[in-house]
């Protein structure tokens, strides 16, 4: 017999702890143990209980899901999927959340909740499941304060990294991550100095929120930070992250990358799409790309790493000690598209005495 996925629902709406456990409930791999309204009853019920996954409200009475899930992953470190609100509070609460060692995330809608969650309850199902994998155990020490100390953290460079115009200006790099990518996206971000060549990022995000995502790391990084716009040119010293619900690519015009950014079909089920921006990448830039392949669920992104290696950039894949879900790596590393695999921290600082050390090799 099969351990069903023991799942504590944590929401101050009567409606939606009764939908959530439903749809935990329909599931033959899962079940509801518990609802709680308030975290404070939550905190006893997790005792007693010891679920696997908790499903985890922002928004509540008593004490803010955010201070809950902040003492959770200090003192008990449980797989945690956020239900957020699909505002633009919502999104800055549930990337804090995400800092704060949360695995995932689902918004809700405003109105239309019981259409809504169960138009959802796949997406919810699904992130449940890759909560109950994940290792949570490598999110568990954020500090509140964590945007000063990264800053001072990583602020000391040395000169002959960070001297301007010490980076040639073919060069790109790519970065894809889905579960658990925000912070292995940060953790290589704020440790590139001010002049690094051009980052195109994709991390598996909905509408609403990359924005946020981005706005954050440009609070956090030496480089510009920005959603990535169509047709804009694609700047040293910049990091361009994939819209949600847009799909993002590479293109050349004479002496310039591109930002292409289109409504396309998704790809591995996804959009934006790894597989999409690292196809580009082999077709686009070829020796003068450098891949990087985070944590996150499935194999989106590892054959076009592969696709990369085979025009001959240089890759690096997130090792499985750091990661959240080391699905998407793994894919890679079997792919035989890895040419070294480390923590992000490490990833940063290998691309950056890698790319110094490389000349310009576009090729037509």
């Amino acid at each position: 017999m099969v351990k069903k996925i023991r799942v504590l629902v944590v929401d101050d709406s009567a409606l939606v702890r009764s939908l959530l456990s439903e749809i935990v409930n329909r599931q033959m791999d899962m079940e509801c143990v518990g609802v709680a309204n308030d975290p404070l009853m939550a905190r006893e019920m997790i005792r007693e209980l010891s679920p696997d996954v908790i499903t985890l409200d922002i928004e509540m009475p008593r004490m803010d899901g955010l201070d809950f899930l902040a003492r959770l992953m200090r003192l008990r470190p449980t797989p945690v999927v956020m239900i957020s609100t699909l505002t633009e509070h919502g999104a800055e609460a549930t990337m804090r959340a995400l800092e704060l060692g949360a695995v995932d995330f689902v918004s809700k809608p405003r109105i239309g909740v019981v259409d809504g969650l169960s138009d959802l309850s796949d997406q919810i199902v699904e992130k449940v499941r890759v909560a109950a994998k994940a290792n949570v155990r490598r999110a568990a020490t954020v500090s509140p304060s964590d945007g000063a100390v990264l800053r001072e953290r990583v602020s000391v460079i040395p000169p002959t990294v960070a001297t301007r115009n010490s980076f040639s200006t073919e060069k790109l790099v790519f970065i894809g991550a889905s579960t658990g990518g925000t912070e292995a996206i940060k953790e290589i971000l704020i440790r590139l100095p001010a002049d690094f060549p051009a980052v195109l990022v994709t991390q598996h995000m909905p509408p609403g929120f990359t924005k946020t995502f981005a706005a954050r790391l440009n609070g956090l990084s030496k480089l510009a930070v920005q959603e990535a716009v169509n047709g804009e040119r694609l700047l040293p010293g910049h990091a361009y992250i994939a819209p949600g619900g847009l799909q993002f690519r590479v293109d050349r015009s004479g002496a310039n990358y591109l930002a292409v950014v289109e409504d396309g079909e998704p790809v591995n089920r996804h959009k934006p799409s790894v597989e999409v921006l690292f196809k580009s990448a082999a077709k686009i830039a070829g020796r003068n790309a450098y891949g990087v392949l985070l944590t996150g669920m499935g194999n989106d992104g590892a054959k076009a790493l592969r696709e990369m290696k085979d025009a001959g950039s240089y890759n690096y894949v997130q090792d499985e000690a750091s990661c959240i879900v080391f699905g998407m790596p793994r894919e890679a590393i079997l792919q035989g598209a890895a040419d070294e695999v480390l923590p992000p921290a490490e990833i940063a600082q290998a691309l950056i005495s890698r790319v110094k050390a490389s000349p310009d090799r576009y090729r037509v």
